[in-house]
């Protein structure tokens, strides 16, 4: 141990003196030689030409810090003093004459660290695709031929088009750590001045396609820190507009004031709508800006009793969508690791690498809006008994067909019967998995106006008293859409 330690002093030391970090993690290592010149290009930095990989990459190591880790030390006194307002920060009348005392109330502000900078920088489609508007994505998609699950919602889009970022690169036989002209192919020169003045960014003067493209790639770093910052202020605006908003507030209130809080706070109230669905219009985007419980769809099935909330939500029909909400909050939370990624995975969310139990049940309630686009073992787990017999009686699957068969198999029983069938299908793969995803396909499809309106009602109570759900209240069966 005490060799090692000796070993790591005279290379750190031996770091200091050099000024270039041995284990180094500046992002910028790794690129192509074309990168290393455009990020100079695009920052207006001149480079000799010819020159070898290792002077074009010394010159960005020079200006990386201006520009990337700490641009706003090349700010003038009125953009530092803005960006400390945009923060909450009050500034001195002595302070906005003296730039070096704001530069150093942005420097403990900012927006990330130089870890986190370079970090980002290493793995640019986690966000530069981003700030791209849905019909930006869309465009991108339909371009490279990337397949869009329907409906092709915002999120969807990015997803996919996240996931097939370097893919599309190699196919053009390009780079996309700092990338080129390829990225903004369906873009035109219109749409590149909308993104600049969205964003807050001057245009370049005279404009041409590719000063545009440079200055939209220049930019799109602080553009995407900005908008996370925006839409961070909002939520938390938000919790607060609705941590202090009781059930008891929202029952005093009449229409008028209903209304009122709904123009406030962006929530559309559909024409005609009465006095009681306006409440709990009210309580349900409560509790999803408070992340306290998540709206139950039918692709998840899991929403159609009251449970431990009791009393709170058997007050009225109209509290029976939070009902619901609570009943799935409480079934996330006895879900093993592997059901909570394939709930993940049907819905096409990333699961982050290494991600605990409690943060993937995190992912779950927040996604749990979003649409199942593909199936899995644990789809069975939402089918009524008559559908689970059908299955498991048609499955060419002997063992399945047994169970079936018998007069005194649970529900229970049969749900586990048809995960293996299906999982037995699915590694033969060929017809067996087709009509077992077809199957499946026919089955959700046909519940979605009535997912639990077939069950009995000792069916519903089992199923819930099966991830630990109290089903000893009022069942009610509001129907849920896709």
């Amino acid at each position: 141990m005490r060799v090692l330690s000796t070993i790591l002093s005279v290379a750190l030391a031996t770091n200091a003196v050099s000024g270039s970090n041995w284990f180094s993690k500046a992002a910028y290592n790794k690129w192509h030689e074309t990168e290393l010149e455009r990020w100079l290009s695009d920052h207006d930095i001149p480079y000799p030409t010819p020159a070898d990989r290792k002077d074009l990459e010394n010159l960005v190591q020079n200006n990386w810090d201006s520009y990337i880790v700490s641009p706003y030390k090349s700010w003038d006194t009125d953009k530092l003093t803005e960006y400390l307002k945009s923060k909450g920060v009050e500034t001195k009348d002595a302070a906005a004459s003296n730039k070096d005392a704001l530069v150093s109330q942005v420097a403990s502000t900012w927006y990330e660290t130089e870890e986190k900078s370079q970090t980002a920088w290493s793995d640019v489609k986690e966000w530069i695709l981003d700030t791209w508007t849905e019909s930006a994505l869309k465009a991108f998609a339909d371009k490279h031929g990337i397949p869009v699950p329907q409906p092709r919602k915002r999120d969807t889009l990015l997803q996919q088009a996240r996931s097939n970022y370097e893919t599309v690169a190699k196919k053009a036989g390009e780079v996309a750590s700092y990338p080129g002209d390829w990225l903004y192919e369906t873009w035109s020169e219109s749409d590149l001045k909308e993104w600049l003045d969205t964003h807050g960014f001057p245009a370049p003067q005279p404009s041409s396609r590719d000063k545009l493209i440079a200055s939209v790639r220049r930019n799109s770093r602080l553009a995407y820190l900005k908008l996370q910052d925006q839409q961070a202020s909002a939520s938390a605006s938000a919790s607060a507009a609705y941590a202090t908003l009781t059930d008891k507030l929202i029952d005093s209130w009449g229409e008028s004031q209903l209304k009122e809080f709904c123009d406030k706070n962006s929530i559309r109230v559909p024409q005609g709508s009465k006095v009681n669905e306006i409440r709990a219009l009210v309580r349900k985007h409560r509790a999803e800006i408070l992340d306290d419980t998540l709206s139950a769809s039918a692709s998840s099935a899991f929403g159609a009793a009251t449970s431990k909330a009791g009393n709170q939500f058997a007050k009225a029909t109209d509290d029976a969508t939070l009902a619901a909400q609570d009943a799935f909050n409480q079934a996330v939370g006895t879900w093993s690791d592997s059901r909570l990624k394939a709930y993940l995975d049907a819905r096409g969310v990333p699961v982050p690498q290494g991600s605990k139990t409690d943060e993937l049940r995190a992912l779950v309630r927040r996604n749990s809006h979003k649409i199942a686009t593909g199936y899995n073992a644990w789809t069975w787990d939402d089918l009524s008994f008559d559908k689970l017999k059908s299955y498991l009686a048609n499955s060419g699957n002997d063992a399945a067909k047994k169970i079936s068969e018998s007069t005194s198999a649970t529900r229970e029983e049969l749900v586990e019967a048809a995960q293996s069938a299906y999982s037995s299908a699915s590694t033969a793969g060929g017809d067996s998995y087709a009509s077992a995803t077809s199957y499946l396909s026919e089955a959700t499809q046909a519940a979605k106006d009535n997912v639990f309106d077939a069950w009995s009602e000792s069916d519903i109570k089992a199923y819930l008293d099966s991830y630990g759900v109290v089903s000893s209240y009022v069942i009610y069966r509001p129907k849920y859409s896709y």
